[in-house]
């Protein structure tokens, strides 16, 4: 608590002594705000000590490291945070990833690096960084319907640049100037209406050049429109666009996270105007400046909506690692959802299962595949026994947020605090793009002793493809599914591993335990479709998860 106070007298006295604008009543709005501490320094990462490159692989998703020398290793002494990233639609083995570069740990100078792959994520190469020698920072990227790719990238200056690929290759055509502002987002409308491919983005209006906080392009990025205002001035959030090509974004602003909608935003003929905010109750709100990252956020808020023409069809909903109002959590994963378009919204949800509320669950992230599935991934501390290991976690809806998949460990822990590049912070966000097939991910991690991006691709029913059972091995199998009377659960430990198999239901809760052992090799487990006390269960949809070292598998099983 000390330390905390200490921190926010620290922000006032910046904010009191550096900036000329009204301090507004969130003194939160005023930082943490990006700019050029250090001068650059010229690095050739290529002759830089180098090191084995970080990856996990197995049946269901796999962890591959993206910030890598030209043969493959880890640069040792560099550090990359803050990743996003644009998968094609098109032709979804041509993926991007972006992300602060700092090429010396010991300098805060940061640039625009990124790095492709074009064969799903199972190989990178990082070319080197957008614009060398000038100060970048904050990089989003989003794709179109034709799978053209957008990198929203900040300045010094606190204007922002987008850059494009329009060819289907991999090389950046030049910078246009796009406004813009420090914590800045962006969106593509990807309605395949007139208004496919506009370019939307809003910033913090605290730091920026222009009188604004949004910007438009409706000629597919190579112009922006002047700035304007947003009611209640948002922060820290991002964008969406319906069904119906209606725009919503999410940030925080006096104490509550808001959903504001345009439903002129699509139309170039008029000036783009907004409704007053509504309220997403999440029972808390963002912050800053918490142990975990202390210099930075401990998530920021998101929107998507669901586009497809099932149920849920053009439900509105917002995510967010919050700071409890209830219970004083310092981070939990919480979702509100709302079926009038914005309106109103629902009571929230608690997405993260674990006990007690004393864990982090940060950089709370959700995407919405085309076909409506939710997607939400956070990083989590509940096994750290009270200190800052963190592991990702991966949890997903299919039935517009009813029920949840059992919250799914997809990485081994990592310490969080190490590989800091002078900033102490592992940047403000992590990024998913999902389809209807995979979540795709871009995050940070500490696995190799420093700060690098990684790409994380999970399957939801636990299937990578054809070619996943030959780069991996045996499969992990549940044969038959659907079930009738029993099923066979089939996979392979390599090793002689402590290894575990539960059963739990769609609400996450433990319906029976199959294996609790150590073992090796191929194994092949029945079940019958009881619960711990020998009774049936009942029909519906439950999940089996495999945990063995590092490891975790889960499989969708539905029991008719």
């Amino acid at each position: 608590m000390k330390n905390k106070l200490l921190l926010k007298l620290a922000l006032v006295l910046l904010t009191q002594n550096v900036f000329s604008q009204e301090v507004t009543t969130d003194l939160q709005q005023q930082l943490p705000k990006e700019k050029e501490n250090m001068p650059y320094e010229y690095i050739n990462r290529q002759a830089q000590p180098q090191s084995l490159a970080y990856e996990q692989l197995t049946s269901n998703y796999f962890t591959k490291q993206v910030n890598i020398a030209a043969n493959g290793n880890n640069i040792v002494g560099d550090a990359a945070n803050e990743p996003s990233l644009a998968v094609d639609p098109t032709n979804p083995d041509r993926i991007v990833v972006g992300w602060r570069q700092f090429d010396d740990v010991g300098n805060d100078f940061r640039q625009a690096g990124y790095g492709y792959s074009t064969n799903g994520g199972y190989d990178w190469t990082f070319p080197g960084v957008l614009d060398p020698g000038l100060f970048r920072s904050d990089p989003v990227l989003d794709f179109d319907n034709d799978g053209n790719f957008f990198y929203n990238s900040l300045q010094g200056s606190f204007e922002c640049d987008v850059f494009a690929i329009r060819d289907g290759g991999v090389d950046w055509e030049a910078p246009v100037p796009a406004k813009g502002g420090d914590k800045q987002w962006m969106r593509i409308d990807r309605t395949g209406g007139p208004s496919a491919g506009y370019n939307y983005s809003y910033w913090n209006r605290s730091f920026s050049t222009c009188p604004g906080a949004f910007t438009r392009s409706t000629d597919q990025s190579n112009t922006f429109e002047d700035c304007l205002n947003i009611p209640g001035d948002p922060f820290w959030g991002t964008l969406a666009v319906d069904a119906d090509a209606n725009l919503y974004l999410t940030g925080t602003n006096g104490g509550n996270i808001v959903v504001i909608k345009s439903t002129t935003a699509s139309n170039p003929a008029v000036p783009v105007t907004f409704t007053n905010s509504t309220t997403a109750n999440l029972d808390g709100n963002l912050s800053v400046g918490e142990p975990i990252n202390p210099q930075g956020l401990v998530g920021q808020a998101w929107v998507d909506v669901d586009v497809s023409f099932g149920a849920g069809h053009n439900n509105v909903y917002v995510v967010a690692s919050v700071e409890r109002n209830s219970n004083g959590d310092p981070a939990d994963v919480m979702f509100a959802r709302s079926t009038d378009g914005g309106n109103s919204f629902e009571a929230p949800v608690r997405i993260n299962t674990d006990t007690g509320s004393n864990a982090y669950q940060w950089f709370g992230t959700m995407a919405v595949a085309p076909n409506g599935r939710i997607d939400v991934i956070w990083l989590d501390t509940r096994d750290a026994a009270g200190g800052f290991d963190s592991v990702l976690y991966y949890s997903f809806s299919e039935d517009q947020g009813d029920t949840w998949s059992p919250n799914t460990p997809i990485s081994e822990p990592f310490d969080p605090t190490i590989g800091y590049p002078v900033q102490q912070k592992m940047g403000d966000y992590m990024d998913m793009k999902s389809d209807n097939n995979f979540a795709h991910i871009a995050w940070c991690g500490t696995f190799t002793g420093g700060q690098d991006v990684y790409y994380t691709k999970v399957s939801p029913d636990g299937t990578l493809g054809i070619g996943a059972t030959e780069l991996y091995g045996t499969a992990f199998t549940v044969s038959p599914n659907p079930v009738l009377n029993e099923t066979t659960i089939g996979f392979s430990v390599f090793g002689n591993t402590k290894t575990t198999v539960n059963v739990y239901d769609l609400l996450g809760r433990k319906v029976t335990t199959l294996l609790d052992a150590t073992v090796e090799g191929p194994q092949k487990i029945v079940w019958d479709a009881t619960n711990t006390i020998g009774a049936k269960v009942t029909a519906g949809v439950y999940f089996v998860t495999v945990t063995n070292g590092g490891t975790v598998q889960t499989k969708k099983i539905v029991i008719h």
